[in-house]
């Protein structure tokens, strides 16, 4: 299997840093090919970084999305994850949603925590936007954002601990989302500082794009064609093709 990994962020030492996680949590399962935003924010902590950031991602995918299995939006909050879903032929996978929907299974009330404080009423959206808020028990930030937390991760881990302890002890959270590409493997090294499940955003959206993979059920969703300008070739010419409806 083959799938391409989009981080429309535009680090790519955070690329680097995902894909790496990724490929351990994956194993010989599949080859990732990993793209960087090719323009946009350095690091994604607003809405105005996140609008580019849709943008981004969908130029990486018109890109370079040939010949892959499935696609995985490696950015917690996947920003423009409906339009991906929209265009793509093969499975689109968003971290977040994917880590959402897997803390939520069996009713369970979860959390998110994760790094800057603009984040907190755009994952609270979010949530709503998965009809999961009745699910939600709180989203908790700490002010570095996370390529701060990318490039010093020991200094972070405490904040995050005691963030993800004051979900589980003061929010009722069942299990607690570490949420973010920048964030990747932190999860198990503060998970015994904290009395509920930790799920690492990263690992959770692999194993999740590694089953859509197999499985191959983009659920494609027709679209009309599109007329546009300044738009990369790639890009448009994948919108002016358009989407009929299935069968």
């Amino acid at each position: 299997m083959r799938i391409l990994l989009v981080n429309p962020n535009t680090l790519s030492s955070v690329t680097e840093l995902v894909t790496d996680h990724v490929r351990r949590v994956a194993g010989n399962a599949a080859e990732f090919v990993p793209v960087t935003g090719r323009f946009g924010a350095r690091y994604i902590a607003s809405r105005a970084a996140s609008a580019i950031a849709a943008h981004a991602a969908l130029d990486a995918l018109a890109e370079h999305g040939e010949g892959c299995d499935a696609v995985y939006l490696a950015c917690f909050g996947d920003p423009g994850l409906a339009a991906l879903k929209e265009i793509s032929p093969v499975p689109v996978i968003g971290m977040a949603e994917a880590s959402c929907r897997v803390a939520a299974e069996g009713r369970r009330r979860f959390a998110i925590v994760t790094g800057g404080i603009l984040w907190g009423p755009m994952l609270t959206e979010f949530v709503a936007s998965l009809g999961l808020a009745d699910r939600l028990a709180a989203v908790r930030t700490i002010a570095p954002t996370g390529d701060r937390i990318a490039s010093d991760p020991d200094a972070a881990l405490a904040e995050l601990a005691a963030a993800c302890r004051q979900c589980a002890l003061e929010d009722g959270a069942e299990v607690v989302i570490l949420g973010g590409a920048a964030l990747a493997g932190l999860a198990e090294r503060i998970q015994p500082d904290v009395p509920v499940p930790v799920l690492c955003s990263v690992a959770t959206g692999t194993r999740a794009v590694l089953a859509a993979a197999r499985a191959r059920s983009a659920g494609r969703v027709a679209f009309p064609a599109v007329d546009s300008i300044g738009l990369g070739p790639a890009l448009a010419r994948r919108l002016s093709a358009g989407e009929s409806s299935p069968g």
